[in-house]
């Protein structure tokens, strides 16, 4: 069973906060890489992108790809300063992807996508979900990229393989002090490592950056206007480029959307009722229409109990451990696809095989079948510890932790643990919270999914209001999983399609059943 992690900003036990490309993706590659004092590579608005067939994907990208995308995709190397207060000093590449609008007569522009995490490959992403966005190719040319950070564009790298097994396998949920000792002594580890192998770019990962280099972007592929399709985190990155480019702003989607009132705190709270809320309705729809015995609460949770003490076989010489165990439950919740692999996983793991569960929480981590990981979750932690000033201390999350348990009894301690993610970070955060407000921007259509567990459907409301009076459009989907385009709902894919395609704004308050 081949599985991939999605994106959007979640915290799910360790560093992790995922949610948005869509159930069943793989991803692929492209290149970029740090550029140095030595060749000076034109930063500016004038320089040419040399757009060339793309190479076969690399670990950094997408640990599970193996193949490169097909001959219609192309890619290039887009220059941008490392640092903007210094724009004539170090540079780094981001590594860019497109396909070109099969309708060139009638093309409006390019549609740049950024799929969440933070940390996802766009480069990766695009490519294997492009069949969902057959009918916007045919006006626009489909783009993404790899943010700062991530992949080849400087992706983050905090330690070896061998030791982050070994990381996402330790108890992240401690139970004594001893064991919370231990759990603050790892993440200051990781954190070590990532400043001693990616210390260079860690100052310079922030969305605020990213934002900018999207609209370098634009200006380099000669669009007047930013058009966007943003999912998951994708939809922070797209209000705060909104914010700092309002006039700029075209048509602009934000599915699967992220809270930008929440504090880490706040968005750890929520998506540890998102993540029940989804569990909830699983566990109600398994017993109506599975095949196999169906788990309750109960039984996940005494299976997550026994394997703190008691691991089980899993494969590659590697046991199940009850971290493992979380992250692949809660990965199963992103999509229903996946849904009958949770049932089958729970059953099998109670029988003592971990197998199901142990691929599942291997997406989450992005590690690949050969035992290499992406750099999905250390670009996922470097951002937003870059991003966020908040450190939680072990006293703040203890106080914390009634409240996470009673909205969430089988997340609810990892969500709030997983706050210990900037522990011992090199770099200070930007912000509280981010500014969205885009006053005179064009309207921007904002999707929320009523069962999305990585990003919860309130999230949708509260961008919508942020970004303004007249710009925030908000479209409700009464459904499941993280997003709702991707999801295939014709009367999503009506809506949107119209606003991007012919520039229709749907009436406020428009619900997709």
């Amino acid at each position: 069973m081949a599985v991939t992690p999605t994106h959007g900003r979640a915290v799910v036990s360790r560093p992790l906060r995922l949610g948005a490309l869509s159930a069943a993706l793989l991803l692929t590659a492209l290149a970029a890489g740090c550029g140095g004092d030595g060749g000076r590579p034109d930063t500016s608005a004038h320089q040419k992108l040399d757009w060339s067939s793309c190479p076969a994907p690399s670990s950094s990208q997408d640990a599970a790809a193996t193949k490169a995308p097909g001959g219609e995709w192309e890619c290039a190397t887009l220059h941008v300063p490392l640092d903007y207060r210094k724009p004539h000093g170090k540079t780094i590449g981001i590594a860019m992807i497109r396909a070109k609008a099969t309708d060139r007569r009638h093309r409006i522009g390019s549609l740049i996508f950024n799929f969440g995490g933070p940390g996802g490959s766009g480069v990766a992403t695009l490519p294997a979900l492009a069949g969902g966005y057959k009918q916007l190719r045919t006006r626009y040319d489909l783009v993404s990229f790899d943010p700062r950070g991530v992949g080849r564009s400087s992706g983050v790298r905090c330690l070896p393989d061998r030791q982050l097994d070994a990381y996402y396998a330790a108890d992240s949920t401690p139970n004594d002090n001893a064991e919370v000792k231990s759990l603050v002594r790892r993440v200051t580890t990781y954190a070590a490592g990532c400043e001693k192998n990616s210390g260079t770019i860690l100052p310079y990962v922030g969305t605020t950056n990213a934002a900018r280099d999207m609209d370098l972007m634009r200006r380099v592929l000669g669009d007047k206007k930013m058009h966007y399709f943003g999912v998951s985190y994708g939809t922070e990155l797209g209000g705060v480029y909104a914010h700092l480019y309002p006039k700029q702003v075209g048509r602009a989607l934000f599915d699967g959307v992220v809270d930008p009132m929440q504090t880490p705190e706040q968005g750890a709270l929520g998506q540890a009722k998102g993540f029940q809320r989804a569990l909830d309705d699983y566990l109600k729809a398994c017993t109506r229409t599975s095949v196999y015995s169906c788990p309750t609460q109960n039984r996940i949770r005494s299976l997550l109990k026994r394997l703190d003490g008691r691991p089980v076989r899993g494969y590659g010489g590697r046991k199940l451990t009850e971290s493992l165990a979380d992250g692949g439950i809660a990965q199963s919740l992103y999509s229903r696809e996946y849904w009958q692999y949770l049932t089958q996983g729970i059953a099998a793991a109670h029988q003592g095989d971990g197998r199901i569960l142990l691929a599942l929480g291997d997406a989450m981590n992005g590690r690949g079948p050969d035992g290499r990981y992406s750099t999905l979750q250390s670009a996922l932690t470097a951002i937003t510890c870059a991003d966020f000033k908040q450190r939680y201390t072990v006293p703040d999350i203890e106080r914390k932790l009634p409240t996470f348990r009673t909205v969430s009894p089988v997340f609810g301690d990892m969500m709030a643990w997983g706050l210990t993610q900037c522990t011992g970070w090199p770099v200070r955060g930007a912000w509280t919270t981010p500014d969205v407000s885009a006053k005179g921007a064009a309207p921007i259509l904002v999707v929320g999914n009523t069962g999305d567990p990585a990003t919860p459907y309130e999230g949708a409301a509260r961008m919508a209001k942020e970004l303004g009076p007249g710009v925030g459009v908000q479209l409700t989907y009464k459904g499941e999983g993280h997003g709702a385009y991707d999801s295939g709902n014709a009367c999503v894919r009506k809506t949107v399609n119209a606003y991007l395609l012919q520039g229709t704004v749907p009436p406020k308050g428009k619900v997709c059943t």
